[in-house]
């Protein structure tokens, strides 16, 4: 079996704050493979952009690792230095964060920002490092790349902001790209582009992609794998076809059935009951039961694992033990 490019295994992270500990991230495992799309999804307060900057080691200063391994070719990113990971980020690895507008600093040129990445992670400097800040900007797909590069984040679009954000990540032709919400500040034409292009770059040079975001729709035709988080655990994961036509848990369920259809406009969305749940005084059992329409008494006191469904799917929900024991009665 070969080695996998990124390895997390039972990932603990919490926020220390004056009303307590808040475990954002509570035991979470995936694997990643040269080349692999994989999509994180979850609403707000999953975990799902903390373990994202986990990986990164980009937490708050109330943030810290608590347990567990991130794995970079077999090597536990978790125990190296500040410095050994400011090699790791760019190089390796970079991330796209949501809002491009406060991602860029305003008073500094596209150029300038541009070029201080490449000559940070790479060995060009001055002509060479300017040919490169354009060859990524064409590489985006941005036009006048000349006159795009004096120009500041204002003058530009939010489309073309973000493009700009993809043009640093891919500055050192890294193995590993994050990309968080990458589209939430984008209405939904340029949402299409940007994805489109993501997906265009990564075929193109052969990096993984792991895409963090709350909407299964826009994700539909681009993962490999989903990996489904709430409370801070994967309640669900699989291949992009089993988790769209075969979802296994609740939660899942109910995200699904938030996405508008287009084949029937008349179709009411069915949105998922309740709020989302009180991460400094998690449930005892599952976290999705407050607010799961086919909840059992083991679901308030007991944490389901995960059952294999088949070879691409998981699921964490006591309905599928439930249905496991009644079929083999029923026998």
């Amino acid at each position: 079996m070969s080695e996998k490019l990124l390895s997390v295994q039972d990932l603990h992270t919490s926020f220390f704050t004056d009303a307590g500990e808040v475990q954002a991230v509570n035991g979470v495992s995936f694997d990643l493979d040269p080349g692999e799309i994989l999509g994180i999804v979850g609403e707000s307060g999953s975990g799902k952009s903390v373990t994202a900057y986990s990986i990164m080691q980009i937490l708050a200063d109330t943030g810290k690792i608590t347990g567990g391994k991130i794995l970079y070719k077999g090597q536990d990113l978790s125990t190296w230095s500040e410095r050994q990971m400011q090699s790791f980020r760019g190089k390796n690895c970079s991330i796209i964060f949501q809002d491009p507008m406060t991602s860029l600093n305003p008073v500094f040129t596209i150029g300038s920002q541009l070029k201080e990445a490449v000559v940070l992670h790479t060995t060009r400097r001055g002509a060479e490092a300017d040919g490169r800040v354009k060859e990524l900007l064409e590489l985006v797909g941005i036009n006048e790349p000349e006159k795009r590069m004096k120009q500041y984040p204002f003058e530009l679009s939010g489309g073309m902001r973000q493009r700009v954000m993809i043009a640093m990540a891919l500055a050192c032709e890294p193995d590993i790209l994050i990309a968080d919400e990458p589209t939430t500040a984008l209405d939904v034409t340029i949402q299409a582009q940007i994805l489109e292009l993501i997906q265009d770059l990564q075929k193109k040079m052969g990096m993984a992609v792991i895409l963090v975001t709350h909407d299964l729709g826009v994700i539909a035709d681009m993962c490999d794998n989903i990996v489904v988080m709430y409370g801070g655990r994967i309640c669900e994961r699989g291949t992009a076809r089993e988790i769209f036509y075969h979802p296994h848990h609740e939660y899942t369920k109910g995200l699904l059935r938030s996405i508008p259809s287009t084949g029937n406009m008349k179709q009411k969305l069915v949105p998922i009951a309740g709020t989302p749940i009180n991460m400094l005084n998690l449930p005892k059992g599952c976290a999705f039961c407050p607010r799961c329409d086919a909840a059992m008494k083991i679901c308030l006191t007991q944490v389901p694992q995960e059952l294999v469904i088949n070879s691409d799917h998981k699921a964490a929900c006591w309905m599928n033990v439930k249905a496991a024991y009644e079929e083999v009665s029923a026998k």
